[in-house]
This record gives C-alpha cells, sequence and structure tokens, in this order.
C-alpha cells in the first residue's frame, strides 16, 4: 500500500501546481489582453499567441524522446480508433479563453476577468467531478467541497457588484464565465487524453493544434469582415502569451488526475486571484476594482480552498 505520508506530500504539490497554473493563468490574460490592444483585434492576437504555443510545443515533442514517444502512441491509438473525436476539442475552450482575454483584459483589468471565470469554472468543476468526467472518476460532491465552491462564487459576486464595472460593457464580465466553464471541462477533457496516450506533453500539442486551426479561421474570417489588424508590435514580451499557455496547459493535464477538477479549479483560483491583483497594482486597467475589494476576493478565494481540501478529523476510539 502507498505510504501515506508520500501520498500527502504528492497532493500538497498537486495543489502547489494548481496553485501555479492560476498564477501562469493571470500572466497570460495581461499579455494576451495588451496584445490585443497592439493589435485593435482581439481575435488576431489570440491567434497569434496559440500559433506561438503550437511552434514552442511542436519543437519540443520533436526534441524530447519522451515527445516523440508520445506522438507515436497517439499515432497508433488514432490508428486503432481508441481515441473518441471529443478528447481532440480541448483547444476549443483554449481558443475561446485566449479569444475572450484579447477582447476584455486590456479594458477590465485581469482581476475581473479572473473572477468571471472562477464562477464558471466552479460550477463546471463540481458538475464534472460529481458525473465522473475528470481522469480520476467520480469524485463525491461534500458538503466541504460545496462550501469551499460557494466561497469561491462569492468572491466573484462581490467583484461584480463593485463599482469598477461602471461604464463597462455588460457582456465583457460575462464572457469569462463561460471560459471558466470551458477551461474546466478542458482540463478534464486533457487530463483524459493524457491518461489515454500516457503523455501530458502530447496532449498538450493536440490542444494547441485544434486550438490553433480554430482561431486562424476565426481571424481570417473577422480580417475579412472588419478589415486588416493594426500593425504588429515591436516589444517581445507581448508575444510570450503561447509559450504561458503551453506551460500551464501542460501542468493542468499532468496533475488533474490527482486533484480533481474542481480542486484543481480552487487552487487555480487562488493563484490567479494572487497574482491578478499584484497586476494590476502594478499595470492597472480601466475596469481595476480597488485595492480593499481585490483582498477580500482573495480572502475568500483562499478559504474556499482551504475548506474544499479539510479532511473530517476521525473520532478516537474509547
Amino acid at each position: 500500500m502507498p505510504d501515506p505520508a508520500v501520498s500527502r506530500f504528492a497532493g500538497t504539490l498537486a495543489l502547489g501546481g494548481a496553485v501555479l497554473v492560476g498564477v501562469l493563468t493571470a500572466l497570460q490574460a495581461r499579455v494576451n489582453g495588451q496584445l490585443g490592444v497592439r493589435f485593435e483585434d482581439g481575435f488576431v492576437a489570440a491567434a497569434v499567441s496559440f500559433s506561438s504555443g503550437l511552434v514552442l510545443v511542436v519543437a519540443v515533442c520533436l526534441l524530447l524522446p519522451a515527445g516523440r514517444a508520445g506522438l507515436r502512441r497517439l499515432g497508433a491509438a488514432v490508428r486503432a480508433h481508441a481515441v473518441p473525436w471529443w478528447m481532440f476539442a480541448g483547444g476549443a475552450a483554449g481558443a475561446f479563453s485566449v479569444a475572450t482575454q484579447g477582447l476584455t483584459v486590456g479594458i477590465i483589468g485581469v482581476a475581473l476577468y479572473t473572477v468571471g471565470s472562477v464562477a464558471g469554472g466552479t460550477v463546471a468543476g463540481l458538475v464534472l467531478d460529481r458525473v465522473g468526467y475528470a481522469p480520476g472518476g467520480v469524485m463525491a460532491v461534500t458538503v466541504p467541497r460545496l462550501i469551499g465552491g460557494a466561497l469561491a462564487v462569492g468572491a466573484v459576486a462581490l467583484a461584480l457588484t463593485g463599482p469598477a464595472l461602471r461604464g463597462i460593457p455588460w457582456w465583457m464580465p460575462v464572457l469569462p464565465f463561460f471560459v471558466g466553464a470551458g477551461i474546466a471541462w478542458q482540463q478534464a477533457t486533457n487530463g483524459r487524453l493524457r491518461q489515454r496516450i500516457d503523455s501530458a506533453l502530447v496532449a498538450t500539442l493536440v490542444n494547441f493544434a485544434g486550438g490553433t486551426l480554430l482561431l486562424l479561421v476565426v481571424a481570417g474570417v473577422h480580417v475579412a469582415l472588419s478589415g486588416p489588424p493594426a500593425p504588429a508590435p515591436t516589444e517581445v514580451w507581448v508575444y510570450v502569451g503561447g509559450a504561458l499557455g503551453v506551460a500551464y496547459i501542460f501542468l493542468s493535464a499532468a496533475i488533474v488526475q490527482r486533484t480533481g477538477v474542481l480542486l484543481l479549479g480552487l487552487g487555480v483560483v487562488v493563484g490567479q486571484l494572487v497574482s491578478s491583483l499584484l497586476i494590476d497594482l502594478v499595470w492597472p486597467a480601466p475596469g481595476t476594482p480597488g485595492t480593499a475589494e481585490g483582498a477580500v476576493m482573495i480572502a475568500l478565494a483562499l478559504a474556499s480552498v482551504a475548506v474544499a481540501t479539510a479532511r473530517p478529523r476521525r473520532r478516537r476510539r474509547r
């Protein structure tokens, strides 16, 4: 039987990885949001960002022996019809996420984008775990997990009723809700693909390939209808969103089997909110919430993770 101490350490490490996913997600949102502002076209910005991520993950897959072995297993699984088509659809959620970042984050800021996506991810995580969609199978929706999810939603409600939304188009904070739900589904889908082909790296490649194809089509249609974007910016840092996406998608696929969708999402919430507040303090956008409001959101999110991960104490036998 596995050592309980080792199991607890692995669980703690996986939760720390989930927090890191949130930090990377917040950084990517701000970078892609600024790229959308520079291009004056969120769809083109999303296509550029996702394409750069695809190039990076293809290079890594080809360079690493584990990546090449994973590609061979993927090819064999496809030829044997052992991988259902929907396992290749995770990239659509990633494409929607990056497109929403390019359209909204430059206006509403990282924090408001984050709290909007938190609500969708929390609700979707509860549902996906309950029906057993995650690679770890069915996970009970216990009272602590429900309370943790409710606290996360409370943090979202606080942000969405704040004064920062005045003058902001109503659809901007609404889109991130659906992004959050899509990311929860994407994490579970990529986790199941990773389990099927035994390669988180190749699962990440599949995600980026599908998302890039979709975004190139959408961006092409948008340019044809609305005209060309602004000239491409010359600063290198506005193009690192794809690399950040590679990192957090790979990490999510690697740890979701241990954490489950909901716990992964709650860990991501903490990383997102803490880093979002810091990013917005240093680099505010028109819709950035106040510092006090952001601090309360962070406190609620931290409480949600603490409650959701708490284990009931066993009563001692007399």
